[in-house]
């Protein structure tokens, strides 16, 4: 009896015990976005932002079966007047340490400010801004949305590769028009194009679609864009989307419309199907019965660095992950051609940059010809020897 229960001890001693199943609990804070749209077609959704993170923690969730982990995700949604400071303390009080991020740039830095004194991570899936990965870059920030300079560089490839190297730059009267005017100029230096001439279209106010009739409009446009100097292409750079989306067949001279109309860079767009994102938008439109947008792609990619990291870690810590990120060994699958990594120097996201027209993919950046010595997705943007970046 004594030999049976020794035994017995042994092998309960030999027996492996099943290790605790490890929780990720990823916040998902997102801003209210304006339903004043040139197109009825570009009014936000109301799960916009918050649908991709969902699918990726799904697809997390597909993996984690293997690896003992769960991926739980939890919603805020601010308006207009809402305090994201206090958003994002409510979040990481219920547990999430990990926060996807659709801010304005001073919403995201105000909530890095108070992710910093808690131990959290922020993941900026909307904010273009440069500064945010220069001057005012946080070390608990990661850019998983690319940057105007990298739109506008992946944009300036294409239309230098055409040949199309003049250009008329249309701008709106807002600061974030002038934003992108002035990260299309910099392209425009960068790769060799030439800005012939500048225009402004000036804001007064009013509905944007029932001020705006086809007839009117038809009537407008070709007197804005009269006389311009030889051209190429229009560039528009309209953030505000006040005129943009009126522009193209409606120019004076007939010639391309690019930029924030006609043709637009974009880090995903609906219609793309190459390297398997077919499968990707399908499984999208099943789930939400909807297209998935580039704020969608973006949390959605998040999502996925998010367990991509957790699952090599073990870990759901968030400075295991941020160092797991940055170093060598990580990188990230996103249906575009290229495995992604992270810019050490400023926490940007490699990406390729998609060019569409609304309807279907025209081309990806960067082009055939534009060399790097380390990536040539490091042509896109600011590259380390020009970044004013000093994390902190």
């Amino acid at each position: 009896m004594k030999s049976l229960l020794a035994a017995f001890c042994l092998l309960l001693l030999a027996t492996p015990v099943a290790a605790e199943t490890l929780n990720v609990k990823v916040g998902v804070l997102r801003e209210a976005h304006s339903r004043e749209t040139l197109s009825i077609l570009d009014i936000p959704a109301a799960d916009d932002t918050l649908a991709g993170a969902l699918l990726g923690a799904a697809d997390n969730n597909t993996t984690g079966k293997f690896t003992n982990q769960t991926f739980e995700t939890i919603g805020a949604r601010l308006e207009e007047d809402d305090d994201a400071v206090a958003a994002l303390d409510t979040l990481i009080d219920k547990g999430a340490l990990l926060i996807i991020a659709d801010l304005s740039p001073e919403r995201l830095l105000a909530a890095a400010e108070r992710a910093k004194m808690r131990g959290a991570l922020l993941f900026n899936v909307s904010a273009t801004d440069d500064r945010l990965r220069e001057e005012d870059c946080r070390a608990n920030v990661i850019h998983v949305a690319p940057t105007r300079s990298m739109l506008a560089d992946g944009l300036a490839q294409y239309l230098v590769w055409k040949q199309w190297r003049r250009w008329l730059l249309f701008k709106g009267s807002h600061p974030k028009d002038e934003l992108m005017a002035q990260a299309l100029r910099n392209s425009a230096r960068k790769f060799g194009a030439k800005i012939v001439d500048e225009r402004v279209y000036e804001d007064t106010g009013g509905g944007r679609r029932s001020d705006s009739g086809s007839v009117q409009t038809q009537r407008q446009i070709p007197v804005l864009t009269q006389d311009a100097s030889a051209y190429d292409a229009l560039l528009a750079a309209d953030e505000s989307e006040v005129f943009a989306n009126y522009l193209p067949y409606r120019t004076w001279d007939p010639r391309p419309v690019a930029g924030s109309a006609g043709l637009m860079p974009t880090n995903w767009d609906p219609a793309h199907e190459q390297w398997g994102a077919l499968q990707l938008q399908n499984r999208f439109i099943q789930t939400f019965r909807r297209l998935m947008n580039a704020r969608d792609n973006a949390a959605w990619l998040a999502m996925r660095m998010i367990g991509e990291a957790a699952t090599r870690t073990a870990s759901n810590d968030p400075e295991k992950l941020r160092l797991y990120m940055l170093g060598k060994d990580f990188s990230i699958a996103a249906f575009k051609g290229v495995r992604l990594t992270l810019r050490p120097w400023n926490l940007q996201l490699r990406q390729p940059i998609l060019l569409s027209d609304g309807r279907m993919v025209v081309s990806v950046s960067p082009q055939e010809g534009f060399l790097h010595q380390v990536s040539e997705l490091d042509t896109l943007g600011t590259d380390q020897p020009e970044t004013k970046c000093k994390l902190k």
